[in-house]
């Protein structure tokens, strides 16, 4: 390992690689990479592991834990209440000051421009949020350009499926028990895997990029249209799709790349999301 002003060269913190992205993350690197991470509430899987240490921003200071770690990257995919948010990331400026080789990248999402509905939004677009965790995401972002442009990364993300997702389980039991699933039919959004964001990340971290990235697929698709076609695919029956209206035009949702387009291995389409969704089921299908 080489030491860089303070910073070990290949070492990587991920906060929150117990999360469904930071995990993703953490399987992605870490053959690549030193990599630790962090987790907040599940002692009984990370107790004894040597490379993952707790936190909660609620209550613990970061500080003592960079020191410790001395990571040359930090990858921010935790989340807690605002002020507990900010406090953590005016620590991670103040141990990046005093490195020059050391990198911030924020997980940010597309809910930043969850105000900016007439049309899909792109890397240098002004965020304009109405909801709190928009304006949060907001200040973060704000907050580390301004204090550390030349060594931030700001990485927005979409919805993100894939067979393991979250909102894909909720799918799997509410088509299971013939319950209720919540769809959108007038918003239009941008998707993407956690699979494809750890490579991206990974690329990105390889080409030591600092600018906006906007982790998305490179088209768009109506919520309630892609929930239907997974439901298809995975299921012999569909969930009681319930319709929640917001508005009765179209509504974008959606952020697309654009000014800072990874190369072509590195995107994805909804058409490869919905396949990377159903894979599992589609292979099993086959087998019987």
């Amino acid at each position: 390992m080489t030491v860089l002003q303070g910073v070990i060269h290949n070492r990587i913190l991920i906060l929150g690689a117990s999360g469904f992205v930071g995990n993703a993350l953490y399987r992605e690197l870490d053959s690549y990479f030193d990599v630790y991470g962090t987790y907040c509430t599940q002692d009984g899987l990370y107790l004894d592991n040597q490379v993952f240490f707790k936190y909660n921003a609620e209550t613990d200071s970061l500080l003592k834990l960079l020191d410790e770690i001395k990571p040359r990257y930090i990858i921010s995919t935790f989340s807690s209440e605002m002020e507990a948010a900010m406090r953590s990331h005016a620590e991670l400026i103040s141990y990046c000051e005093l490195l020059p080789m050391s990198r911030i990248l924020f997980a940010s999402s597309a809910e930043v421009f969850d105000a900016r509905k007439k049309f899909p939004s792109y890397e240098y677009d002004k965020p304009l949020s109405e909801t709190n965790w928009g304006r949060a995401n907001i200040a973060l972002e704000k907050l580390l350009l301004e204090q550390l442009p030349l060594q931030t990364t700001i990485f927005r993300l979409p919805e993100i499926l894939g067979i393991n997702a979250p909102s894909i389980m909720q799918l799997r039991q509410a088509i299971k028990h013939n319950a209720a699933f919540e769809v959108y039919p007038k918003r239009i959004i941008s998707v993407t895997t956690a699979e494809k964001i750890a490579q991206q990340l990974h690329y990105i971290i390889n080409k030591d990029l600092i600018d906006i990235f906007h982790l998305a697929s490179t088209d768009v698709v109506h919520h309630d249209d892609i929930f239907r076609e997974i439901a298809v695919r995975i299921g012999d029956k569909l969930p009681v799709f319930k319709k929640v209206f917001s508005s009765n035009e179209d509504e974008y949702q959606a952020i697309l790349p654009k000014e800072n387009s990874l190369p072509e291995a590195y995107r994805i389409t909804v058409a490869e999301v919905i396949e990377s969704s159903t894979l599992h089921d589609e292979i099993i299908t086959l087998k019987k």
